[in-house]
């Protein structure tokens, strides 16, 4: 599935691309077009970045878009970062007029590869770089890709449920499976990646294999729907794979309408505070953190050298499956994060002690070690 997968922290990454911040004043970006550049910004070409949307994860509003103009302000960089708020059209409306503005630079999370490529041939038209943020476009021939080790992060997940059935002394538990979108390659590598834990489990009868549905555009209130008609068709599921916090916490708010929170097992992605408050609860048991200031280091540096006209270089690559090109990649790693190390999301701040540790989770949060 993938080729030369590199590992890196924040600082590894700024190594490996041996890219140095420029100074100057700040671009200024919202969700329209920013307003006029510096001259050295000029001259340094501007970066327009495309997030998806602010439904399927509170993180690309809450962390990216803050880690990403963080990064392009200190650089002196122009800068335009909008979201397409899960609307295609709309994706592809606000990449015209990147370019149109005079973007030299596009990053995008696509909503989906068609989508997604069709944004970066257009660019691609124009002499616009182009970075895959977070999620391959499949066949889209950008020039870069950014994310974390996405197969791992299955993995971890996949791991995690069986870590967390074993605590309860599981025997032979039937496993719902609740996956992501399956127009996100994300969701496609996450689902190898934990599918490569579940699948010899299932076929050394240890665990039965349950219901297993994907989840259209991550759709929060569709997964509840669908996790509803799970447990109505099969009552006995014992574990739940849920491919990301929200999906996790449909399935949760499930279980609880049948007083099994708690009692089952449920996974999750993104270490959103709503995830770990669940876990502080007991009702989902873990989630995986993906350190996102990391990534969005990863990616602003290398937008950054693009708009300076540089070509960097990165030492990894990942196999487009459709168009059987190597990506240059950077990918992260991601970690398991269940009670006992909950406390590692606040120490690393990307999330604070207030925001979690509000009303009911006060006294947990001290239970799990959290100052």
């Amino acid at each position: 599935m993938r080729k030369g997968i590199l590992s890196l922290t924040a600082a590894a990454a700024a190594m490996t691309l041996g890219l140095t911040a420029c100074g100057g004043e700040s671009g200024d970006t919202t969700t329209a077009q920013n307003s006029a550049a510096p001259a050295e910004s000029k001259a340094a070409g501007k970066i327009g970045v495309i997030l998806p949307d602010s439904k399927s994860s509170a993180r690309w509003e809450t962390a990216d878009r803050k880690y990403l103009e963080e990064a392009f302000k200190a650089a002196g960089v122009a800068y335009d970062i909008q979201n397409a708020q899960g609307d295609k059209t709309q994706f592809q409306t606000i990449a015209d007029q990147m370019i149109t503005n005079g973007a030299t630079v596009l990053m995008i999370v696509n909503l989906d590869s068609g989508t997604g490529k069709a944004v970066l041939d257009k660019a691609k038209s124009q002499g616009v770089a182009t970075i895959d943020y977070d999620r391959l476009t499949l066949n889209g021939g950008a020039s870069y890709y950014v994310s974390f080790d996405n197969t791992k992060v299955g993995t971890l997940q996949g791991e995690g449920l069986v870590k967390c059935l074993t605590d309860k002394k599981a025997d032979k538990p039937i496993v719902a499976e609740l996956n992501g979108s399956p127009t996100d390659n994300n969701a496609t590598l996450f689902k190898n990646g934990y599918d490569g834990v579940l699948k010899p489990k299932y076929d050394a009868k240890e665990y039965v294999k349950g219901p297993d549905q994907s989840v259209p555009d991550w759709d929060n209130a569709q997964a509840g729907t669908i996790f509803e008609q799970m447990l109505t068709e099969q009552p006995k599921i014992a574990g739940v794979l849920a491919a990301n916090d929200g999906l996790g916490n449909a399935a949760i708010t499930v279980l609880k309408k049948n007083n099994l929170n708690g009692k089952v097992p449920v996974t999750g992605q993104d270490a959103t505070v709503q995830g770990l408050q669940n876990i502080l609860a007991g009702d989902q048991c873990m989630t995986v953190y993906k350190a996102i200031k990391k990534e969005a280091d990863a990616g602003s540096q290398l937008a950054i050298a693009l708009a300076k006209g540089e070509k960097p270089t990165v030492s990894g690559s990942v196999k487009d499956t459709e168009s059987g090109a190597d990506v240059p990649a950077v990918l992260l790693d991601p970690q398991a994060i269940f009670l006992d190390n909950v406390k590692d999301v606040v120490t690393d701040g990307y999330v604070t002690k207030d925001e979690l540790c509000t009303g009911e989770y006060a006294a947990k949060c001290t239970e799990a070690g959290i100052q």
